[in-house]
């Protein structure tokens, strides 16, 4: 049974048939009722093709991402899109990854929104001064940032709390007696490694302490570059007595540089790591900033997007989740000088 043979059925024309069964208002509820009924006795699947050619819409909703290698082994990114994927399934739609070059990323932006390849963007790892949300919010095409821009123009967005994150990091360390703090952070470019940034330095200055330079080392975004990231302050004279990394993947590395060094965390030096850990470093209880919930935050950011394209205001979607501490045994008191 196709479309033709479900209209000639009916004795109604293709288009009344399709614009009930595609739920158009000018449709009268009667002749929506009877065509639906028709279609389910007789066992009509409508053509997914024809039907997103007649709605104007893929059903298929996108992420062009700049992908590194360490991300598919991050199960924070992963479980995100898990959630993300999960909740476009139970709708019936479907959800790409596009990677592409740093170089290419705003080329992909532009031939994705004027080729209309996708109903809808999730804007991954927002920058302090956003091109692509700049793009987007001109084009009047759908998206949900994953993070915040500075961007005068209202658009939407899901962020976890980065200032508070940090706040609580510093507060734990401060409260051990710890002044010799370091930070490690992602590249400054990136939104959430410039709050995190600033918090740092806003917690030390509350507390009366100046921020050694040297103990600030940033552009680190995987493994390799904590490892030598922690390296460089461990050559430090004096060292840090602490060191925050704001990001679970050059966490890992900052990790693995301490055990290789023979520095016993927690008691030579402490250290706090931004997301979840547990999956990453076996036998290693790292004391952590965690970002909670990422598969329900992925669907979470689905269901912005989905509102937004229903016709939500972009200026009434913005969610702001707040992170836990996870305390391990990574933190101790700071040792005798």
């Amino acid at each position: 049974m196709n479309l033709q043979l479900l209209a000639k059925f009916l004795g109604m024309s293709k288009t009344t048939v399709s614009r009930a069964l595609n739920g158009y208002p000018e449709v009268n509820v009667r002749t929506r009722e009877r065509v639906l009924k028709a279609a389910k006795e007789a066992g009509y699947q409508p053509n997914p093709l024809a039907r997103s050619l007649a709605l104007g819409r893929t059903n298929v909703f996108g992420i062009i991402y700049p992908l590194l290698p360490s991300d598919l082994g991050d199960p924070m990114f992963l479980d995100v899109v898990s959630g993300m994927s999960a909740a476009l399934e139970e709708v019936g739609k479907n959800l790409i990854i596009a990677p592409v070059s740093p170089s290419a990323e705003q080329r992909s932006y532009q031939q994705t929104v004027l080729g209309r390849r996708v109903d809808g963007l999730v804007v991954a790892r927002t920058l302090v001064r956003d091109e692509r949300i700049a793009f987007l919010s001109k084009s009047k095409f759908p998206f949900v940032a994953y993070g915040r821009t500075e961007l005068d123009a209202p658009y939407a967005w899901f962020d976890y709390d980065n200032a508070s994150g940090t706040s609580m990091a510093m507060e734990r360390l401060l409260a051990w007696g710890h002044k010799r703090v370091a930070l490690i952070s992602a590249p400054l470019e990136m939104n959430f490694a410039r709050q995190r940034k600033d918090s740092f330095v806003a917690s030390m200055s509350a507390a009366g302490l100046a921020v050694d330079p040297r103990h600030l080392v940033d552009s680190q975004l995987d493994r390799r570059s904590g490892y030598q990231a922690m390296q460089q302050l461990l050559a430090c004279s004096p060292r840090p007595s602490a060191v925050i990394v704001d990001n679970n993947i050059a966490g890992i590395g900052a990790v693995h540089a301490l055990r290789d060094a023979g520095v016993e965390m927690g008691k030579d030096m402490s250290i706090i790591v931004w997301g979840s850990m547990a999956d990453t470093l076996a036998g290693a209880n790292v004391t952590t900033i965690d970002q909670p919930q990422p598969i329900k935050a992925g669907a979470r950011m689905i269901e912005m997007l989905l509102a937004l394209i229903d016709g939500t205001p972009a200026s009434e979607l913005h969610e702001l989740w707040q992170p836990v501490f996870l305390a391990g045994t990574t933190v101790g008191p700071c040792p005798a000088t």
